[in-house]
């Protein structure tokens, strides 16, 4: 039983591996294709960084796996404009990585200075130069929509991966939902104001115990009324207390009634979703309603499609309001690896930590095997959102940076044009390659921190 949960949790891992691998690569194809499209020379399409460990060239165009797999990147020429008139038109890489090739003019000499070497480093030299003819077929001559639509066409190809997937969850295997089966009958009803948590001997028995209703029996109807949500029912219940109700049930598959008078309780109010609502104090609002004395179970209910997008929209807002408070999580999660506290399970995790996550669900013999399908699906899902997100951050080397330089230029441009003035010509996004660097050494200490705390620290289920 051991080597069978150790196999599970290996495949877990796998499984959500090769779907974050084929995420990156679908991230890279929607780059590939507009750029394609567009006619600028794509020199490398390649997933992964580092040694080259399988590649084969179609066309113009290299492609191939490297050793590293912790992204991707294409190789577009002409990301940045030369610095000086005349110049040969440098190729750079998309995403969070520098391209690990590029195309110069052939015996160039090496840069001098600090800022020229970050320049040379970001655009490491590559073995073959753009050939002559080519020299119009480069990124920064495009028009900035076109440059535009090729950087968001990685993010978007995740959120087309992101949709599909969560409709797969949500629409295919369905969410876990409040049912109306009962999940757990009480032995008393305690008012949401008592001080104790445990029945006395003393106190009164719930009315559904009294009534002999049991964990596992499906609520059809309450007085004739049929039983269509959790919901409704609660709230039919709720609303009826000190009066006799009859309760048809159905019980290992079985037709049963039975009669029970919901007692008047202070109780806590609840929100759609069955959670308690607080009010400005901090403190439970509660009002007298009718209980029965028995908790509802959860259960998977498939939803209608239109439920997807408002799913994707919710996990996107939590994402950005995660990054938008990125500096003071990363010091929550750096005060519980170098402390006694604990992750927080909502905090951001690195690929460590969602393998161990991928690893556990599959290894969990407690849910069918179907759930935890669901839930590997739900977490690569969850990545593509995440990785839309975050490429969508304006900084280079991000997606988002090229995309806000593009824009830039274009504004630039419009008002010179409004003014009549001088074209004022592409923007030079070379010049903030030192800035660029800087980014690029943050997210190193961001893995490598997420990295320690997920080995020393994980978030487990």
């Amino acid at each position: 039983m051991q080597v069978e949960t150790v196999l599970l949790y290996v495949l877990g891992v796998v499984i959500v591996a090769v779907g974050i691998a084929l995420s990156i690569a679908l991230h890279e194809i929607g780059h590939l294709v507009p750029a394609k499209l567009f006619k600028v020379r794509v020199g490398q399409y390649m997933i992964g960084f580092g040694p080259t460990i399988f590649s084969r060239k179609k066309g113009e165009t290299e492609y191939g796996v490297k050793a590293i797999p912790m992204g991707g990147y294409i190789s577009m020429a002409g990301m940045y404009p030369p610095q000086r008139k005349g110049g040969k038109p440098r190729a750079s890489g998309t995403d969070a990585f520098v391209a690990e090739a590029e195309y110069e003019d052939a015996g160039r000499t090496s840069s001098t200075g600090f800022f020229q070497t970050l320049v040379q480093d970001a655009r490491t030299a590559s073995a073959e130069t753009i050939p002559e003819g080519s020299e119009d077929r480069v990124f920064y001559k495009l028009p900035v929509v076109k440059r535009v639509i090729i950087m968001l066409g990685g993010p978007f190809m995740n959120l087309v991966i992101a949709v599909v997937l969560f409709a797969v969850v949500i629409s295919g295997f369905g969410t876990q939902q409040i049912s109306t089966t009962i999940n757990t009958v009480s032995a008393c009803v305690l008012p949401a104001t008592s001080d104790r948590q445990k029945c006395a001997s003393s106190d009164p028995e719930a009315p559904a115990a009294a009534a002999g209703l049991k964990p596992g029996d499906t609520i059809q109807s309450i007085d004739g009324t049929p039983a269509t949500s959790y919901a409704q029912t609660s709230k039919l219940i709720r609303s009826s207390g000190g009066k006799e109700l009859t309760i048809a049930v159905l019980r290992d598959g079985k037709p049963l009634t039975v009669k029970a008078t919901p007692t008047l309780s202070e109780q806590s109010v609840a929100d759609a979703q069955g959670q308690p609502v607080k009010g400005a104090d901090g403190k439970l609002v509660t009002k007298k309603v009718g209980i029965l004395g028995f908790t509802w179970a959860y259960e998977l209910q498939q939803q209608p499609l239109t439920a997807v997008l408002p799913a994707v929209g919710n996990n996107i807002g939590q994402d950005f309001h995660l990054i938008l408070n990125l500096p003071q999580r990363l010091i929550d999660v750096a005060k519980a690896a170098f402390g006694s506290g604990a992750r927080d399970p909502n905090g951001p995790v690195g690929v460590v930590g969602v393998g161990r996550l991928a690893g556990e669900v599959a290894a969990t013999n407690s849910v069918s095997l179907s759930q935890r399908l669901s839930t590997l699906i739900g977490i690569v899902a969850s990545v593509n959102v995440a990785l839309l997100v975050f490429n969508l951050v304006p900084l280079m080397p991000l997606d988002g940076g090229h995309v806000a330089a593009a824009l830039w230029e274009g504004i630039r441009r419009f008002f010179a044009k409004l003014f009549k003035r001088r074209d004022p010509g592409p923007v030079d996004a070379a010049r903030i390659i030192p800035l660029t660097f800087a980014v690029v050494i943050i997210l190193g200490g961001m893995s490598l921190l997420l990295l320690y705390a997920d080995i020393v620290k994980p978030i487990t289920l």
